[in-house]
């Protein structure tokens, strides 16, 4: 599998599931996606996302009624207790040309990774659905060892312009942007105020 970062601005994903886990999946699509949601019931956590639902016993509904459901999709995702069902609503997908993503069954064509989302960037993380406790562990990691990342993202890119400005070979660029992020009191700096450690940057490397 080859890992993407997809828009999903205005395509449809479609979570047959009303529990907690379509819950999570739904909340992971739910501000960026039009989102409809497919089950027998829904927990208040479900019923709380802002995302369409849609009543339906997927056991008594017939492949007519979830081809119906399915065909114009992006995305469709299994988030039903029973394996079967989601299976067959993955079969189903497959024959409309629609990705798939099994969170209780055989497996789809797409993996949702463990995320960490910032201002300025998204890091993804999947172990192939062999251990999700890992994926969990690496994106918690991640943000407990770097939680200015997103300040330091800023101050790079706002260096990187400085540096341009002055004529810099991309050798000579690359060197400063290196060095600053090596720089552990610019980090430090950042996790109090980023003018701080502009400040600081500004001193040291463009002085």
């Amino acid at each position: 599998m080859i890992p993407l970062f997809v828009d999903c601005a205005g395509r449809q994903v479609v979570i047959f599931g009303g529990g907690a886990v379509a819950a999570r999946k739904a909340g992971h699509f739910a501000n960026e996606a039009e989102v409809l949601m497919v089950s027998k019931s829904f927990t208040p956590e479900a019923k709380a996302l802002p995302v369409q639902i849609q009543t339906l016993d997927t056991r008594t509904a017939k492949d007519e009624e979830l081809d119906a459901i399915i065909e114009n999709a992006f995305l469709v995702i299994g988030a039903l207790s029973d394996k079967e069902e989601n299976d067959r609503i993955g079969a189903l997908a497959r024959g409309h040309g629609v990705l798939f993503n099994n969170a209780n069954g055989e497996a789809g064509d797409v993996i949702i990774p463990a995320m960490t989302l910032g201002a300025h960037y998204g890091i993804a993380m999947s172990t192939l659905g062999e251990s999700p406790a890992v994926s969990r562990f690496i994106r918690e990691d991640i943000e407990k060892r770097y939680p200015a990342l997103d300040a330091m993202i800023a101050l790079q890119n706002r260096l990187r312009g400085e540096l341009k400005k002055r004529d810099t070979t991309p050798a000579g660029r690359r060197r400063v942007l290196w060095e600053v992020l090596h720089d552990k009191e610019v980090w430090s700096l950042l996790a109090k105020s980023p003018n701080l450690a502009w400040d600081r940057v500004a001193e040291r490397y463009l002085a």
